[in-house]
């Protein structure tokens, strides 16, 4: 039977095919348009409206979003880290004697542009039982900042300098001021003896100074020699096997050292490997070990670990150095162009070190006022002079 005329056979939906015309798609219209002509173009089906909440997000958002979290997290980090040091350097505010601070001459400003004489000691507080009542300064140097010049000038006295006068002492080695005095004698008589103000002091203990070392992931040290040293601090616990022990060994070339082995590193006096080395060589290696610290506390990987680490920087340290002075010596530091590292010396006499004529010159370099120039051969035992932008021998 055939369909009506005019009529499809049959028209699809979706439940099958039926009987009809197949239904067709309108003609897009024309709107009327809002100008008065009374037409408007066709303009498709519109663009895609953005999605709701983060997905639909630029790039741009993204990364501004992104950048001001980063800003947030290194706010409060530093302000952690700030404070955590802060604490830690109140700590060593008080463990430094009040009558410390009257032995040293003030500033004459702000250490970012004025210079300024820093005494650091190192205490010797030996690992070994019957030295422990040893309060020597072991290790003696002056840092003077030079910020108009962007230079810091590290100067190190000899332990064993004669020095013809400690107040209320009279003639002895230099590092018997500590012992008779504390930081106080030590501080006027290093200033009466090469006429620098002292104007700020740090006294590091030597054995907390190498647990600060091992805190922040031990240091590396460029050993110019293979060493053997004399037998001090014996590792072992009986007498006979330290009667067998040869010394402390260290190779030659750049080694990574915890603290208890930078520790013993700097307070190595002799070398059977090489007899030439001296105490002055010794002071050397005690820069070399400074410095490496130095460098080691003003690296990344440092700095994140600075709240949780702030306190424990200044465990080993006694210091009349305020948070926001120290501060300005690491940016002082930061930004030096030029190190000197300059030492004092003479000629041995016995346990003694008679003061060079060449000490006076030294000083002068240290002072700026004249050129730094390296050890002269001038008979010396120990020659003084400066070296720029690099360790003495030995160091």
């Amino acid at each position: 039977m055939s369909a009506p005329r005019g009529e499809k056979p049959y028209r699809v939906y979706r439940g099958g095919r039926v009987k009809g015309k197949v239904p067709t798609i309108p003609r897009p219209t024309r709107e009327r348009g809002a100008n008065g002509d009374g037409r408007r173009d066709y303009r498709g089906p519109g663009s895609k409206q953005p999605g709701g909440g983060l997905r639909g997000w630029s790039w741009k958002r993204w990364t501004g979003l992104s950048l001001l979290v980063l800003v947030l997290f290194l706010f409060f980090w530093i302000l952690a880290a700030y404070l955590s040091f802060r604490s830690g350097v109140k700590d060593a505010n008080k463990r430094l004697p009040e009558s410390v601070r009257l032995a040293l001459v003030p500033d004459e400003g702000m250490m970012l542009s004025h210079a300024s004489d820093i005494l650091l000691l190192g205490t010797d507080h030996s690992l070994n039982p019957s030295r422990a009542s040893d309060q020597h300064s072991d290790s003696i140097q002056i840092l003077r900042t030079d910020p108009k010049h962007h230079k810091l000038i590290y100067l190190s006295i000899p332990r064993d300098l004669r020095v013809p006068n400690i107040p209320g002492h009279g003639p002895d080695k230099i590092n018997a001021a500590f012992q008779i005095g504390g930081a106080r004698l030590a501080a006027r008589t290093i200033h009466e003896y090469t006429g620098l103000p002292i104007n700020h002091i740090v006294v590091v203990n030597f054995h907390s100074f190498s647990k600060l070392i091992d805190k922040v992931g031990g240091i590396d040290i460029n050993v110019p020699q293979r060493i053997l040293s004399n037998k001090f601090d014996c590792p072992y616990s009986t007498s006979e096997r330290c009667a067998r022990w040869k010394g402390w060994r260290f190779a030659k070339g750049e080694q990574h050292m915890n603290g208890y082995r930078a520790l013993i590193y700097s307070r190595i006096r002799e070398n059977k490997f090489n007899p030439a080395d001296t105490d002055i060589t010794r002071g050397a290696r005690q820069q070399a070990v400074l410095q490496a610290l130095m460098s080691k506390l003003s690296s990344a990987g440092t700095f994140f670990k600075l709240p949780f680490i702030g306190g424990d920087l200044m465990e080993p340290v006694a210091t009349d150095l305020s948070p926001t002075e120290l501060m300005q010596v690491g940016w002082l530091k930061f930004r030096a162009g030029k190190t000197l590292h300059c030492r004092l010396g003479g000629k041995a006499d016995g346990g003694y070190i008679d003061p060079s004529e060449d000490n006076l010159a030294v000083i002068a370099m240290v002072r700026g006022e004249s050129a730094p120039q390296p050890p002269p051969p001038n008979g010396d035992t120990f020659p003084p002079g400066c070296y720029v932008n690099r360790l003495p021998p030995g160091g």
